[in-house]
């Protein structure tokens, strides 16, 4: 650290304001806009979601409760916790309980706020992490030690910093693009693949492809751990991306044969092959298919082709009944391995290169924690720096 800084408490050189808790009830369609947690964005404010009220509706005075431009705000609880956000708008809003707002005096500037907020909060959502719903404080808040430059040294940090995650940002949005590129360009070769085996072959419904097509129910209501134990070894499975939707473990199976499993709520058309004995629930769909027609792993190929599983979210759900109603092309046994065994080469190929770029974006990530830290132990300014 270096001589002339100073540390102190948040509170002792910021303002700090928490939101003002509306009533759902009194919410409009017009009137002054509500900034609600999840409408704090990572360096902005989301205004298309938000909500409105009239004032007139409150017997009190909202006014500190207002937000103008170049106001910084924080998500202190839910899905967005910790989540800074700068108003960039010109109109005014209003504080939302568990939404506070940043007053910093004239000896810290704003923006090294909030870049110093950036590295510290996720600092401290760190050591709470394993918490069911991560929380920030007010008092934690305002006990945050930030370290104090004089105001000229400050303005030379903000933009040592704008210039170098600018220039992290802009390679973080290639490496983005070129992983949504491979990924389309896998699914396109693999949807044409399909769809030049429906121009050749006489359609067969998928019910007449799969023994069973079913959904999942509730979760076991005897023998269920969260962990695999001696008594608790099938994994029950639920709809969900994360773990491949792993949601516990039980005693006995329900699909006990190669299955396909279709996600029909949160993300929506999410197909996996599962190859071991399991037990679906909350309406997760299971096709298990006839293995004298249709292999699983084509089941699983062609699925994921299907125009009702890749729009995914313009549904509300998937119900069986849907899924029943389409129709697949289904070559001979040889050709269907053959056509997996293809798409799998591709398929590796496209994750291998994936991997790659998801550690290129880890990498990114590290050089801005690395950059930060330097910024507030005084490393990327001048030593010679007077006070």
């Amino acid at each position: 650290m270096r001589e002339n800084w100073e540390i102190k408490k948040l509170a002792q050189v910021s303002g700090f304001q928490n939101g003002f808790a509306f009533k759902s009830k009194t919410f409009k369609e017009e009137g002054i806009p509500v900034i609600r947690i999840t409408n704090i964005q990572d360096q902005s404010i989301d205004f298309s979601k938000v909500v409105y009220v009239n004032p007139k509706d409150y017997d009190k005075d909202l006014t500190k409760y207002h937000i103008v431009k170049g106001d910084l705000l924080i998500a202190m609880s839910g899905a967005t916790t910790g989540k800074i956000g700068i108003n960039n708008s010109d109109n005014i809003a209003l504080l939302n309980q568990r939404v506070g707002k940043f007053e910093p005096n004239e000896d810290l500037l704003k923006l090294f706020l909030y870049y110093f907020l950036s590295s510290k909060v996720e600092e401290s959502l760190a050591i709470s992490a394993g918490s069911a719903q991560p929380n920030l404080s007010t008092e934690q808040i305002k006990s945050f030690e930030i370290p104090i430059p004089p105001i000229e040294e400050q303005k030379e940090i903000v933009e040592i910093l704008y210039q170098a995650f600018e220039s992290i940002d802009k390679a973080k949005a290639n490496i983005e693009k070129n992983i949504e590129n491979a990924t389309e360009l896998f699914e396109s070769r693999q949807k044409k693949y399909f769809d030049e085996l429906s121009k050749n072959l006489v359609l067969t419904p998928i019910l007449e492809a799969c023994e069973k097509i079913f959904a999942g129910g509730d979760k076991p209501k005897d023998y269920f751990s969260k962990t695999k134990t001696s008594d608790c070894q099938i994994p029950v499975i639920s709809n969900g991306e994360k773990n491949d939707g792993l949601y516990g473990f039980t005693k006995t199976p329900k699909v006990t044969k190669p299955s396909v499993t279709v996600s029909a709520r949160g993300t929506i058309g999410f197909t996996v092959f599962r190859n071991y004995p399991f037990v679906p629930i909350v309406r997760l769909i299971v096709l298990t298919p006839n293995e004298d027609i249709i292999i699983p792993e084509f089941l699983m190929r062609v699925l994921k082709t299907l125009d009702i599983l890749r729009t995914g979210s313009s549904i509300p759900q998937l119900t069986v009944p849907m899924i029943k109603s389409y129709s697949i092309p289904v070559p001979d046994l040889e050709k269907q391995k053959e056509i997996v065994e293809t798409l799998d080469i591709v398929d590796n190929h496209v994750q291998s290169l994936l991997s790659s770029y998801e550690e290129e974006l880890k990498n990114l990530e590290e050089l801005k924690k690395s950059i930060l830290q330097k910024a507030f132990s005084g490393e990327l300014t001048s030593k010679n720096k007077a006070a």
